[in-house]
């Protein structure tokens, strides 16, 4: 069976907990969470995106902005799925307006999870009422970054980039994984420099990859973080590596070759064409 990232993170995120009922034994056995969709006399199931970046006009242009990517990773027919601008100092004003959400995805962002941003600031103390009310979290790449600085752990920069199609190893041990029966090695999109560097006991890590120690956790059983990016696609990625060059925050010699190699020396111009081919070869989404 061939098994793609999406929908490995669709599956571990869109499994509901329990409100209060009874757990069958069919639910007990599998790690106490409710299979299935939520009753119908319960209501439509909402999920928000809290955005962390702005949309460049190409992920505007093709995809709707990157709220239209994930909700394409995630959403299913009959749910709602609202955007807040987190960048932008919009959350959810209310306990009354949390409570109408079944969960929440944090996106990446070009800041780092651990300055002290005023909006950075904010949703710090957002995430953290959203675990004190047991919410459903999901966060990506930096949102899985300030989830680890929510939960207690410590965030820095990694001694390198990670870009590209890298292994990510699961947790042999980890129940929540093997009563899913999902592959223990999953090749996902990365493109980060910074990375969750510690976490506090009560958090558990559940995938590791050779470049990065602590590629997903797990907090309980309504908080996952997830370094790689599984809603990326090739062109993404390349188009993101193209900011990034214009931006003179990378050279064109620390793209990974097969699954994270990189060299770490520039590059002249001219092998641009030859390392983005290269780079569109290795990912096969």
């Amino acid at each position: 069976m061939s098994y793609q990232p999406k929908k490995i993170i669709l599956r571990l995120y869109k499994i509901p907990t329990c409100r209060g009922s009874p757990l069958s034994s069919e639910r007990k056995e599998r790690g106490g969470f409710c299979l299935g969709r939520r009753d119908e006399e319960m209501g439509v199931r909402r999920f928000a995106v809290l955005l962390c970046a702005e949309d460049s006009d190409y992920v505007r242009a093709k995809y709707g902005g990157y709220f239209g990517i994930f909700k394409e990773m995630l959403g299913a027919p009959g749910e709602e799925w609202h955007v807040y601008r987190a960048v932008r100092h919009e959350l959810p004003l209310d306990e009354a307006e949390i409570q109408l959400y079944d969960g929440f995805v944090i996106t990446g962002s070009c800041s780092d999870a651990y300055g002290d941003d005023p909006w950075i600031r904010d949703l710090l103390v957002f995430l953290r009422r959203l675990d004190s009310m047991k919410k459903k979290v999901l966060g990506i790449c930096f949102g899985h970054q300030i989830l680890g600085r929510a939960v207690g752990g410590k965030v820095g920069q990694a001694k390198s980039w990670d870009i590209g199609l890298r292994t990510v190893n699961l947790s042999t041990t980890s129940a929540f994984f093997s009563s899913l029966g999902i592959p223990l090695g999953l090749s996902i999109i990365q493109c980060h420099r910074d990375e969750v560097k510690e976490l506090p006991p009560k958090v558990e890590v559940v995938a590791r990859s050779d470049k990065t120690g602590i590629e997903m956790f797990r907090f309980g059983d309504h908080i996952m973080g997830i370094q790689g990016h599984p809603e990326y696609t090739k062109d993404i990625l390349l188009h993101l590596i193209d900011r990034l060059l214009q931006k003179t925050l990378i050279t064109v010699g620390i793209m990974n070759r097969p699954y994270g190699h990189g060299s770490y020396q520039p590059l002249p111009p001219c092998c641009l064409a030859y390392e983005n081919a290269f780079l569109m070869h290795s990912l096969v989404v």
